[in-house]
Protein backbone atom coordinates (compact mmCIF):
# COMPACT_ATOMS: atom_id res chain seq x y z
CA UNK A 1 0.00 0.00 0.00
CA UNK A 2 1.37 3.44 -1.00
CA UNK A 3 1.73 6.34 1.38
CA UNK A 4 -1.21 8.23 -0.14
CA UNK A 5 -3.40 5.15 -0.07
CA UNK A 6 -2.44 4.51 3.55
CA UNK A 7 -3.33 8.11 4.47
CA UNK A 8 -6.69 7.76 2.77
CA UNK A 9 -7.31 4.48 4.64
CA UNK A 10 -6.43 6.03 8.01
CA UNK A 11 -8.68 9.03 7.33
CA UNK A 12 -11.53 6.77 6.29
CA UNK A 13 -11.17 4.67 9.43
CA UNK A 14 -11.06 7.83 11.54
CA UNK A 15 -14.23 9.22 9.91
CA UNK A 16 -16.06 5.92 10.38
CA UNK A 17 -14.98 5.82 14.02
CA UNK A 18 -16.17 9.38 14.63
CA UNK A 19 -19.52 8.69 12.98
CA UNK A 20 -19.89 5.49 15.00
CA UNK A 21 -18.97 7.26 18.23
CA UNK A 22 -21.37 10.13 17.52
CA UNK A 23 -24.15 7.69 16.71
CA UNK A 24 -23.54 5.75 19.91
CA UNK A 25 -23.32 8.96 21.94
CA UNK A 26 -26.58 10.23 20.46
CA UNK A 27 -28.20 6.87 21.13
CA UNK A 28 -26.99 6.96 24.73
CA UNK A 29 -28.23 10.56 25.11
CA UNK A 30 -31.66 9.67 23.79
CA UNK A 31 -31.78 6.54 25.91
CA UNK A 32 -30.68 8.45 28.99
CA UNK A 33 -33.22 11.15 28.22
CA UNK A 34 -36.00 8.56 27.89
CA UNK A 35 -34.90 6.86 31.11
CA UNK A 36 -34.76 10.20 32.91
CA UNK A 37 -38.28 11.15 31.81
CA UNK A 38 -39.58 7.69 32.72
CA UNK A 39 -38.13 8.11 36.20
CA UNK A 40 -39.63 11.59 36.35
CA UNK A 41 -43.03 10.16 35.43
CA UNK A 42 -42.79 7.56 38.22
CA UNK A 43 -41.91 10.25 40.75
CA UNK A 44 -44.73 12.42 39.42
CA UNK A 45 -47.21 9.52 39.78
CA UNK A 46 -46.12 9.07 43.38
CA UNK A 47 -46.35 12.79 44.12
CA UNK A 48 -49.90 13.09 42.81
CA UNK A 49 -51.11 9.61 43.77
CA UNK A 50 -51.79 8.73 40.15
CA UNK A 51 -52.54 5.13 39.16
CA UNK A 52 -53.62 3.66 35.82
CA UNK A 53 -56.02 0.88 34.93
CA UNK A 54 -53.47 -1.23 33.05
CA UNK A 55 -50.03 -1.22 31.43
CA UNK A 56 -51.38 0.03 28.11
CA UNK A 57 -52.96 3.06 29.77
CA UNK A 58 -49.79 3.69 31.76
CA UNK A 59 -47.72 3.64 28.57
CA UNK A 60 -50.14 6.04 26.85
CA UNK A 61 -50.02 8.42 29.81
CA UNK A 62 -46.25 8.12 29.98
CA UNK A 63 -46.01 9.17 26.33
CA UNK A 64 -48.29 12.19 26.90
CA UNK A 65 -46.26 13.11 29.98
CA UNK A 66 -43.05 12.82 27.96
CA UNK A 67 -44.40 15.18 25.28
CA UNK A 68 -45.51 17.70 27.89
CA UNK A 69 -42.12 17.59 29.65
CA UNK A 70 -40.36 18.30 26.37
CA UNK A 71 -42.79 21.13 25.59
CA UNK A 72 -42.15 22.74 28.98
CA UNK A 73 -38.36 22.30 28.80
CA UNK A 74 -38.22 23.62 25.25
CA UNK A 75 -40.31 26.66 26.16
CA UNK A 76 -38.23 27.50 29.22
CA UNK A 77 -34.94 27.03 27.35
CA UNK A 78 -35.99 29.62 24.76
CA UNK A 79 -37.19 32.34 27.10
CA UNK A 80 -36.44 35.87 25.97
CA UNK A 81 -37.55 39.40 26.76
CA UNK A 82 -40.85 38.87 24.95
CA UNK A 83 -41.88 36.12 27.38
CA UNK A 84 -42.48 37.20 30.95
CA UNK A 85 -43.48 33.84 32.44
CA UNK A 86 -42.24 30.28 32.92
CA UNK A 87 -43.88 26.89 32.59
CA UNK A 88 -43.66 23.87 34.85
CA UNK A 89 -44.81 20.28 35.18
CA UNK A 90 -47.99 20.03 37.26
CA UNK A 91 -50.78 17.61 38.10
CA UNK A 92 -52.26 17.95 34.61
CA UNK A 93 -49.12 16.84 32.77
CA UNK A 94 -50.35 13.36 31.78
CA UNK A 95 -53.39 14.82 29.99
CA UNK A 96 -53.82 15.91 26.41
CA UNK A 97 -55.10 19.44 25.88
CA UNK A 98 -58.47 18.05 24.80
CA UNK A 99 -58.80 15.92 27.94
CA UNK A 100 -57.82 18.83 30.15
CA UNK A 101 -60.40 21.15 28.61
CA UNK A 102 -63.11 18.49 28.92
CA UNK A 103 -62.64 17.91 32.65
CA UNK A 104 -61.15 21.07 34.13
CA UNK A 105 -62.84 24.05 32.49
CA UNK A 106 -66.59 24.49 31.92
CA UNK A 107 -67.63 28.07 31.14
CA UNK A 108 -70.58 27.95 28.72
CA UNK A 109 -71.97 31.33 27.69
CA UNK A 110 -75.73 31.17 26.94
CA UNK A 111 -76.90 32.68 23.68
CA UNK A 112 -78.65 35.53 25.51
CA UNK A 113 -75.29 36.72 26.85
CA UNK A 114 -73.74 36.92 23.40
CA UNK A 115 -75.75 40.12 22.81
CA UNK A 116 -75.11 43.57 24.35
CA UNK A 117 -76.38 43.93 27.92
CA UNK A 118 -77.63 46.88 29.95
CA UNK A 119 -74.88 48.26 32.18
CA UNK A 120 -76.56 51.43 33.46
CA UNK A 121 -76.29 50.06 37.01
CA UNK A 122 -72.50 49.82 36.77
CA UNK A 123 -71.58 51.67 39.96
CA UNK A 124 -67.87 51.97 39.21
CA UNK A 125 -68.25 53.83 35.90
CA UNK A 126 -67.09 57.28 37.02
CA UNK A 127 -64.43 56.44 39.57
CA UNK A 128 -61.52 58.87 39.49
CA UNK A 129 -59.50 57.78 42.51
CA UNK A 130 -58.51 54.21 41.62
CA UNK A 131 -55.56 52.59 43.45
CA UNK A 132 -52.49 51.89 41.32
CA UNK A 133 -52.43 48.33 42.67
CA UNK A 134 -54.74 46.17 44.72
CA UNK A 135 -54.60 42.61 46.04
CA UNK A 136 -57.80 41.62 47.81
CA UNK A 137 -55.96 38.76 49.55
CA UNK A 138 -54.06 41.31 51.61
CA UNK A 139 -57.35 42.70 52.90
CA UNK A 140 -58.68 39.27 53.93
CA UNK A 141 -61.33 39.23 51.21
CA UNK A 142 -60.27 35.97 49.50
CA UNK A 143 -60.79 32.41 50.79
CA UNK A 144 -58.03 29.81 50.19
CA UNK A 145 -57.62 28.25 46.75
CA UNK A 146 -60.17 25.52 45.99
CA UNK A 147 -60.14 22.69 43.44
CA UNK A 148 -63.02 21.88 41.10
CA UNK A 149 -61.45 18.49 40.27
CA UNK A 150 -62.80 16.72 37.19
CA UNK A 151 -66.11 18.57 37.25
CA UNK A 152 -66.40 21.37 34.69
CA UNK A 153 -68.09 23.77 37.12
CA UNK A 154 -65.55 26.57 37.13
CA UNK A 155 -68.53 28.89 36.67
CA UNK A 156 -69.74 27.99 40.19
CA UNK A 157 -66.29 28.54 41.74
CA UNK A 158 -65.88 31.88 39.96
CA UNK A 159 -69.28 33.13 41.11
CA UNK A 160 -68.90 31.89 44.69
CA UNK A 161 -65.46 33.52 45.04
CA UNK A 162 -66.96 36.83 43.90
CA UNK A 163 -69.82 36.45 46.40
CA UNK A 164 -67.40 35.58 49.21
CA UNK A 165 -65.52 38.77 48.38
CA UNK A 166 -68.45 41.17 48.43
CA UNK A 167 -69.87 39.59 51.61
CA UNK A 168 -66.54 40.14 53.38
CA UNK A 169 -66.36 43.75 52.14
CA UNK A 170 -69.94 44.50 53.24
CA UNK A 171 -70.07 42.59 56.54
CA UNK A 172 -66.49 42.07 57.63
CA UNK A 173 -67.00 38.27 57.68
CA UNK A 174 -65.04 36.02 55.34
CA UNK A 175 -67.08 32.83 54.85
CA UNK A 176 -66.21 29.89 52.59
CA UNK A 177 -69.46 29.40 50.67
CA UNK A 178 -70.86 26.35 48.88
CA UNK A 179 -69.98 25.70 45.25
CA UNK A 180 -71.79 22.36 45.57
CA UNK A 181 -75.09 24.09 46.38
CA UNK A 182 -74.70 26.31 43.32
CA UNK A 183 -73.78 23.28 41.19
CA UNK A 184 -76.75 21.21 42.39
CA UNK A 185 -79.41 23.89 42.46
CA UNK A 186 -78.76 26.41 39.66
CA UNK A 187 -81.26 25.97 36.84
CA UNK A 188 -80.41 26.25 33.16
CA UNK A 189 -76.83 24.95 33.37
CA UNK A 190 -75.12 21.74 32.33
CA UNK A 191 -73.68 21.18 35.79
CA UNK A 192 -70.25 19.56 35.50
CA UNK A 193 -70.40 20.13 31.75
CA UNK A 194 -70.57 23.89 31.85
CA UNK A 195 -72.53 26.84 33.14
CA UNK A 196 -72.53 30.60 33.56
CA UNK A 197 -71.69 32.80 36.52
CA UNK A 198 -74.71 35.10 36.13
CA UNK A 199 -77.02 32.10 36.40
CA UNK A 200 -75.28 31.24 39.67
CA UNK A 201 -75.78 34.80 40.93
CA UNK A 202 -79.44 34.64 39.87
CA UNK A 203 -79.96 31.40 41.80
CA UNK A 204 -78.44 32.86 44.97
CA UNK A 205 -80.71 35.92 44.71
CA UNK A 206 -83.84 33.83 44.12
CA UNK A 207 -82.90 31.40 46.90
CA UNK A 208 -82.37 34.37 49.23
CA UNK A 209 -78.88 33.23 49.99
CA UNK A 210 -76.27 30.50 49.95
CA UNK A 211 -74.97 28.09 52.56
CA UNK A 212 -71.43 27.49 53.77
CA UNK A 213 -69.01 25.02 52.27
CA UNK A 214 -68.80 23.29 55.66
CA UNK A 215 -72.55 22.54 55.66
CA UNK A 216 -72.96 21.83 51.92
CA UNK A 217 -69.61 20.28 51.05
CA UNK A 218 -68.15 19.97 47.58
CA UNK A 219 -68.38 16.48 46.03
CA UNK A 220 -66.99 17.08 42.56
CA UNK A 221 -70.13 15.81 40.84
CA UNK A 222 -73.64 17.22 40.40
CA UNK A 223 -76.17 15.85 42.90
CA UNK A 224 -79.77 16.54 43.93
CA UNK A 225 -80.42 20.03 45.29
CA UNK A 226 -80.76 19.96 49.09
CA UNK A 227 -82.57 22.49 51.32
CA UNK A 228 -80.10 24.03 53.77
CA UNK A 229 -79.78 27.07 55.98
CA UNK A 230 -78.27 30.06 54.20
CA UNK A 231 -75.26 31.91 55.57
CA UNK A 232 -74.93 34.85 53.16
CA UNK A 233 -77.12 36.76 50.74
CA UNK A 234 -76.70 39.02 47.70
CA UNK A 235 -79.19 41.45 46.21
CA UNK A 236 -78.30 41.10 42.53
CA UNK A 237 -75.52 41.21 39.97
CA UNK A 238 -74.18 43.62 37.36
CA UNK A 239 -72.39 43.17 34.04
CA UNK A 240 -69.25 45.27 33.62
CA UNK A 241 -69.09 47.12 30.27
CA UNK A 242 -67.61 44.64 27.85
CA UNK A 243 -64.26 44.78 26.13
CA UNK A 244 -63.15 47.66 28.33
CA UNK A 245 -60.15 47.00 30.58
CA UNK A 246 -60.44 50.46 32.12
CA UNK A 247 -63.99 49.72 33.28
CA UNK A 248 -62.84 46.32 34.50
CA UNK A 249 -60.04 47.96 36.49
CA UNK A 250 -62.57 50.23 38.17
CA UNK A 251 -64.72 47.24 39.10
CA UNK A 252 -61.84 45.17 40.50
CA UNK A 253 -60.70 48.15 42.57
CA UNK A 254 -64.04 47.85 44.37
CA UNK A 255 -64.48 44.08 44.70
CA UNK A 256 -63.55 40.68 43.20
CA UNK A 257 -65.08 40.19 39.74
CA UNK A 258 -66.08 37.05 37.83
CA UNK A 259 -64.60 36.74 34.35
CA UNK A 260 -64.07 34.17 31.63
CA UNK A 261 -60.78 33.35 29.96
CA UNK A 262 -59.41 31.24 27.11
CA UNK A 263 -57.32 28.35 28.45
CA UNK A 264 -56.99 26.34 25.24
CA UNK A 265 -53.18 26.44 24.98
CA UNK A 266 -50.58 24.18 26.58
CA UNK A 267 -48.82 27.32 27.80
CA UNK A 268 -51.80 28.24 29.95
CA UNK A 269 -52.23 24.70 31.29
CA UNK A 270 -48.57 24.51 32.34
CA UNK A 271 -48.22 28.10 33.57
CA UNK A 272 -46.03 28.20 36.67
CA UNK A 273 -44.93 31.76 37.45
CA UNK A 274 -44.52 35.27 36.10
CA UNK A 275 -46.85 37.54 34.13
CA UNK A 276 -48.54 35.38 31.51
CA UNK A 277 -48.36 36.96 28.05
CA UNK A 278 -48.55 33.77 26.02
CA UNK A 279 -50.55 32.79 23.03
CA UNK A 280 -54.30 32.32 23.50
CA UNK A 281 -57.58 33.14 21.85
CA UNK A 282 -60.81 34.63 23.16
CA UNK A 283 -63.04 31.59 23.72
CA UNK A 284 -65.08 31.75 26.92
CA UNK A 285 -64.19 28.23 28.06
CA UNK A 286 -63.09 28.82 31.67
CA UNK A 287 -64.31 31.05 34.50
CA UNK A 288 -62.08 32.53 37.21
CA UNK A 289 -62.20 35.49 39.59
CA UNK A 290 -60.15 38.66 39.32
CA UNK A 291 -58.94 39.58 42.80
CA UNK A 292 -56.53 42.38 42.00
CA UNK A 293 -54.08 44.01 39.65
CA UNK A 294 -50.62 45.52 39.81
CA UNK A 295 -47.35 46.42 38.12
CA UNK A 296 -44.05 44.50 38.24
CA UNK A 297 -40.73 46.16 39.02
CA UNK A 298 -39.97 46.41 35.31
CA UNK A 299 -43.27 48.17 34.63
CA UNK A 300 -45.34 45.25 33.30
CA UNK A 301 -49.03 45.70 34.14
CA UNK A 302 -50.94 42.61 35.19
CA UNK A 303 -54.24 41.25 36.45
CA UNK A 304 -54.27 38.92 39.45
CA UNK A 305 -56.72 36.04 39.15
CA UNK A 306 -57.86 33.28 41.48
CA UNK A 307 -58.27 29.91 39.77
CA UNK A 308 -60.01 26.71 40.89
CA UNK A 309 -57.36 24.13 39.94
CA UNK A 310 -55.78 23.70 43.37
CA UNK A 311 -52.60 25.19 44.82
CA UNK A 312 -50.35 22.99 42.64
CA UNK A 313 -51.09 25.06 39.54
CA UNK A 314 -49.53 28.45 38.80
CA UNK A 315 -48.40 30.71 41.62
CA UNK A 316 -49.93 28.62 44.41
CA UNK A 317 -53.24 28.53 42.56
CA UNK A 318 -53.15 32.13 41.31
CA UNK A 319 -52.03 33.71 38.04
CA UNK A 320 -50.75 37.08 36.96
CA UNK A 321 -51.73 37.87 33.38
CA UNK A 322 -50.87 40.82 31.15
CA UNK A 323 -53.08 43.90 31.60
CA UNK A 324 -53.80 46.66 29.06
CA UNK A 325 -53.33 44.31 26.12
CA UNK A 326 -53.59 45.82 22.63
CA UNK A 327 -57.05 44.37 21.99
CA UNK A 328 -60.42 45.46 23.43
CA UNK A 329 -61.13 41.92 24.67
CA UNK A 330 -57.94 41.86 26.73
CA UNK A 331 -55.41 39.04 26.65
CA UNK A 332 -57.16 35.65 26.44
CA UNK A 333 -60.52 37.47 26.31
CA UNK A 334 -60.29 38.55 29.94
CA UNK A 335 -62.47 41.67 29.46
CA UNK A 336 -65.19 40.09 27.31
CA UNK A 337 -67.97 39.33 29.81
CA UNK A 338 -67.10 40.35 33.42
CA UNK A 339 -69.78 40.54 36.10
CA UNK A 340 -70.00 40.97 39.86
CA UNK A 341 -72.58 40.40 42.62
CA UNK A 342 -74.13 43.19 44.68
CA UNK A 343 -74.97 42.99 48.36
Amino acid sequence: MGIEAEKRFVIAVFIISVISWASQAMSRTLHDDEASINDMHKQWMSQYGRTYANDAEKERRSQIFRENVRFVENFNSHLNNSRTFKLGINKFSDLTTEEFLKYHTGSKMPEKYSKPVETSSFRYQNLTDVPATIDWRQQGVVTPIKDQGKCGCCWAFSAVAAVEGIIKIRTGNLISLSEQQVLDCTQGTNGCYGGWMNDAFKYIVQNQGISTNAIYQYKGTQETCKPVENAAQISGFVDVPRNDEAALLNAVSGQPVSITIDTTTNEFIHYQQGVFNGGCGTSTNHAVTLIGYGVTEDGTKYWLLKNSWGEEWGENGYMRILRDYDSPEGLCGIAQVPSYPTA
